[in-house]
């Protein structure tokens, strides 16, 4: 990585810092881009380089959150179905507990964050929406033009990981402790994707 990349990463950093101190202690609706501007001095439009919008200035790992469970099945092995795929990647993460899926009690800040702002709250179900669409863009690939399994498919998966990272989220606002969240969501996804691939079997086969 050039020095240049290196500022630019590092200029990234402090403005999605900046935003989620004030964030936390005042809440996003009560929080203005001038505001993260001022404490991450620069100017609102370097913010708005980096940003796109207010809302991605929390949700700053958004390309993560919308590619991911597509990169899972892309990159998946042959001859492993699209279940094993999302559940093989879903049950690795908790094994080496993955920060991104929220079980440090940091993360309970965060989140409460989020359920006290409406705008927050539709841009996380377009973020969902977005990742679903681009998990059935890559379940598509070698699909008859068409076909439907694919949406089905990716609606299937989409809404399995969706629901276990809700039960994380739900848990670990209620106060429960991390391992105990981990052990029980571990449980759950088991079963939920053997559910699933009691439908989906080895889709796309």
């Amino acid at each position: 990585m050039g020095l240049r990349d290196e500022k630019k990463q590092a200029t990234r950093a402090a403005i999605a810092d900046a935003a989620l101190g004030l964030f936390l202690a005042r809440g996003f609706d009560r929080v203005t881009v001038a505001d993260v501007a001022d404490v991450a001095r620069v100017s609102v439009n370097t913010v708005f380089n980096y940003f796109p919008t207010k809302e991605d200035l929390l949700f700053d790992r958004r390309s993560e959150v919308v590619g991911r469970l597509a990169a899972v099945v892309a990159d998946r092995p042959p001859g492993e179905s699209a279940v094993g795929a999302v559940r093989r990647a879903f049950l690795d993460a908790l094994d080496r507990r993955e920060p991104t899926l929220g079980l440090d009690p940091g993360m309970v800040a965060f989140w409460r964050v989020v359920d006290d702002s409406p705008a927050l709250q539709a841009r996380l179900r377009q973020l969902n929406e977005w990742a679903e669409t681009a998990l059935a863009d890559a379940l598509a690939v070698g699909a008859a033009e068409g076909d439907p399994a694919p949406r089905v498919a990716a609606a299937v998966l989409a809404g399995v990981d969706r629901a276990l990272h809700g039960e994380i989220r739900r848990r670990m606002l209620a106060g429960e402790e991390p391992e105990e969240v981990r052990a029980a969501v571990t449980a759950a996804a088991r079963r939920a994707f053997d559910m699933a691939a009691s439908g989906l079997g080895d889709y796309p086969g």
